[in-house]
Formats: C-alpha cells, sequence, structure tokens
C-alpha cells in the first residue's frame, strides 16, 4: 500500500544503509553487499530514532528489554520492572497492568509526566496506584544483575527489586551514528540528535531534518508536518508554512490523557488572571450509557477575554475528544472564546457535551 503511494507519486526506494562520502554524495549499502553512490543537490535526514542503551545495561541478556524488542517477548512475565516513567513507561505500564501483570514502576524524577498540568499528572498517579502499579519516585540505577529466572536492580537509594523481566524506556537516540556526519561537518549531541533551524535546516544549509532525529517535540503528527515545511523549503527556498503554537500531545495510557495549550502551573507563573472549568465524565449521559466512570475534562480560560488558554482532558478517548477544543483555540479575530461551547448545540448524547458542561462551570465561577 505505501509502496504504490511512492510510486503514484514518482518516488524512487532504494533499500540500504545510506552514509555521507562528502557533502553532496551518499553511499549506499545494498542488502545484495554492493555499494550504490548517490548524489544530489539537498537531502533531507529522516532516520527516526531507537530506544536509548545505556552501556551497562545488557541488553542482550533474555530477560531484558527496550521498548521495540519487548514486542517480541516470548514468556509471559508475571512481574515486570519499567525503569523509566516517561511516556512509553507509562504506556506500557498500563498495558502490563491490564493483563493483570504485576508492574513496578521506576521513575527518575519527582513526579510522572512533569511537562502536564499537574492535576492530570496526579490523576494518571491516583489511576495507577488505584490498579495496583508500584512507583517509586527519585530514583536511580546503580547496576542491573540479568539471572536465569529474571532480572535485578539495585538503586542508588540501596533498594533492590527483582521481576521477571525488565522494560528500559528511559529515553530514545537519533539513528545517526551510521550516517557518517562527520564527513559534511555535522555534530549531534549526546543523544544523537540534530539542531535545526526554523525551516528545519542543519549547520549545512542544504541537509534538512526532520522528526525524532532532531527531538522536541517528537510525535509523528509534528514530523509529518515538519517534513511538509522542509519541502516547501527546499523547493522554495524558504517556508511560508510553520508548526502551530499549540501542538497537542495524546498520551495512550489506559485511559488517555490529552492536552493542548498552557497548563495551570504556567499560567500562574506567567501571572496570567485565568479560571478553570470543568467537566467529569460520570455526569455525562453517554458516559453513563456505556458505564465509564473515569475521566475529566478541564478548560483554562483568560477571566476577561474568555479566551481559551489550555485543555486537558483525562480519559477514554482523550486524544479523540482534545481536537475539538484545539478547533476554537486555533480561531483567529475574537473566535477563540470559552462562550462558543454554551451557545452552541451539541448533540446528544456525546462525549463532545463535556465541552459545555465544562464551559458553564468555568463561566459560573467569575464575578
Amino acid at each position: 500500500m505505501r509502496q504504490g503511494f511512492y510510486e503514484r507519486n514518482h518516488c524512487e526506494i532504494l533499500q540500504g544503509n545510506a552514509r555521507f562520502v562528502d557533502e553532496h554524495t551518499l553511499a549506499l549499502d545494498c542488502p545484495d553487499g554492493s555499494v550504490e553512490t548517490l548524489t544530489a543537490e539537498k537531502f533531507v535526514i529522516a532516520c527516526g530514532s531507537r530506544p536509548y542503551h545505556p552501556t551497562d545495561v545488557d541488553f542482550t541478556h533474555p530477560r531484558i528489554y527496550d521498548s521495540d524488542s519487548i514486542l517480541s517477548m516470548h514468556h509471559e512475565p508475571r512481574h515486570v520492572l519499567i525503569y523509566g516513567a516517561g511516556v512509553i513507561g507509562c504506556e506500557y505500564a498500563s498495558i502490563f497492568r491490564g493483563m493483570d501483570v504485576k508492574v513496578d514502576l521506576i521513575n527518575t524524577r519527582d513526579r510522572l509526566l512533569a511537562f502536564l498540568d499537574q492535576e492530570m499528572s496526579d490523576s494518571l498517579s491516583y489511576h495507577f496506584w488505584n490498579s495496583g502499579v508500584v512507583i517509586r519516585h527519585n530514583e536511580e540505577y546503580e547496576k542491573i544483575e540479568g539471572c536465569d529466572d529474571g532480572v535485578i536492580m539495585h538503586l542508588k537509594s540501596g533498594k533492590k527489586l527483582k521481576a521477571d523481566c525488565l522494560l528500559y524506556a528511559n529515553g530514545r537516540t537519533g539513528n545517526t551514528d551510521s550516517l557518517a556526519l562527520q564527513n559534511i561537518g555535522l555534530e549531534t549531541d549526546s543523544r544523537g540528535q540534530l539542531k535545526v533551524n526554523s525551516m528545519y535546516q542543519t549547520a549545512q544549509p542544504h541537509v534538512y531534518a526532520v522528526g525524532d532525529v532532531i527531538g522536541y517535540p517528537s510525535l509523528a503528527s509534528a514530523a509529518y508536518d515538519q517534513g511538509r515545511i522542509a519541502a516547501q523549503a527546499l523547493v522554495k527556498g524558504e517556508a511560508t508554512a510553520h508548526l502551530i503554537e499549540d501542538i497537542p500531545t495524546g498520551i495512550y495510557t489506559i485511559p488517555e490523557i490529552s492536552s493542548v495549550g498552557k497548563t495551570e502551573q504556567q499560567l500562574t507563573a506567567m501571572k496570567v488572571p485565568y479560571e478553570v472549568g470543568r467537566a467529569q465524565f460520570k455526569h455525562l449521559a453517554r458516559a453513563q450509557i456505556v458505564g465509564m466512570n473515569v475521566g475529566t475534562l478541564k478548560i483554562l480560560f483568560h477571566r476577561e477575554t474568555k479566551e481559551i488558554l489550555g485543555i486537558h482532558c483525562f480519559g477514554e478517548r482523550a486524544a479523540e475528544i482534545i481536537h475539538i477544543g484545539q478547533a476554537i483555540m486555533e480561531q483567529k479575530g475574537g473566535g477563540n472564546t470559552i462562550e462558543y461551547f454554551v451557545n452552541t448545540t451539541f448533540n446528544y448524547p456525546t462525549m463532545a457535551e463535556a465541552y459545555r458542561v465544562a464551559a458553564l462551570n468555568g463561566l459560573n465561577r467569575l464575578f
């Protein structure tokens, strides 16, 4: 299917491992052992990332996994250690706990997903606790031992943990180590990532980079748009398009978390006079019909202008629900207002009604 798409758009696909020979030449090591030479005026590096492997962790051990290799697990663990409580670690914690596997989640920071609005982070922490996930904050490993029947992790705090297997999910690194970037005068950071400007040009103006290989936000949705912008700059010499300021985040834990815009903590630090409108899913007819008891939608808006500043959702289908609010946030000329949700008519019963409930809740707080 994808092959046909490229063929229809006259894109030739070459399989192999590429490396730079000079500023305009690539050497491609083909699967049949041959080496093909390719030349071009401009290049786009979109080689993605892979799970980060610290040198003191033996990923060849059959009970030690990363977020890729764990998908090929050939045994059924009863107890899993997850090191790293970022997005990937939390998503896998949800998956394993949903399969009734005991989970210890080791977090190197003081709370889960600190970039989220704290209320959303606290909701996830409570939901994990309520489902039986053991979270250990502010912990780092000292050494990891692979055994015949599992893995033992020694923490710097003096604790020792043992489980049937370990999932190491503490960061990712760019797939740049085999590109011979030194041959074109490019350097990466410690995680193999490249720096780019607003048009996604690297330090070499004819070499562009997009996606995970440039780091934040490391989202497939953003990478798609980055590719479009880089293509426009490559062809026209400049890019008029740009990433939207408020990129939505979707986290596929159970239940989901999604957000767009500012958090309460950011608005407080910025001294913005905001108010909060909330809707609990359990009060919505659609949620009651399907038995959805967990979930909330929170709208942050300016007290004076009624402009929506941030939307945060915790619950089933959160990553879908968020886009209703995002569409209003992006409106220009006064169109971004929380009053839209009060003045429009929603289908009944729907989860979208949460916006009206939250809007009324927030507006009723004003005086």
